[in-house]
């Protein structure tokens, strides 16, 4: 005997309560245990997909690491005026620490509102890239879907959104670091 219910997540639920209602002469199943072990790969997917995410943002975090180093090490005679006129460490390490904390903070946002536009408009952007190079995403012969599935899960964006803003903010402190300890008469020794 099927039964079909109008909330499919409730389906363990109302599988587990047949079973105790029927008794041990019943054996009672749902689709979620039919289909445990490509719930399980589904799992293992997500959890791979969010690693390969982090790494790629701490990629982006490695080039903000460079962009600010290569900054203090282009600045380090501007700095040397600064600390000449008064400025403290502190000061000089909260400048590079602001202007890296602001472009980090403006990927992750530009980053997050790209990506939530591409899921949410994923069809229209795989029949685009279809037309435009003249082939077919998921061919009708080998795949029994004919569209890109997309379900956007704003708990999964809230977490990449806040590693991103986390390594961002992390990135900043060494080159901040570095810039205030320039020391003026090493900067200004060769200007």
């Amino acid at each position: 005997m099927r039964l079909k219910t109008s909330d499919m997540l409730a389906a363990p639920a109302i599988g587990r309560e047949l079973a105790q209602v029927l008794g041990s002469d019943y054996y009672v199943r749902d689709w979620s245990r039919e289909n445990r072990n490509w719930f399980a790969a589904v799992q293992i997917e997500k959890r791979m997909m969010f690693i390969i995410l982090t790494l790629i943002i701490a990629v982006a975090a490695f080039n903000l690491v460079s962009m600010l180093v290569m900054t203090v090490t282009d600045k380090q005679p501007d700095i040397a005026i600064l600390r000449t006129l008064g400025a403290s460490p502190a000061s000089i390490m909260k400048v590079f620490m602001v202007q890296g904390s602001v472009v980090g903070l403006m990927g992750t946002l530009l980053g997050v509102v790209a990506g939530v536009l591409l899921a949410l408009n994923i069809d229209t952007a795989v029949s685009g890239i279809e037309t435009l190079f003249n082939f077919q995403v998921l061919p009708k012969g080998v795949y029994f879907i004919n569209r890109l599935p997309s379900d956007l899960r704003w708990d999964d964006v809230a977490v990449i959104g806040g590693v991103s803003c986390v390594l961002a903010l992390l990135s900043t402190i060494y080159p901040s670091w570095r810039a205030s300890k320039v020391r003026p008469a090493e900067a200004l020794r060769y200007e």
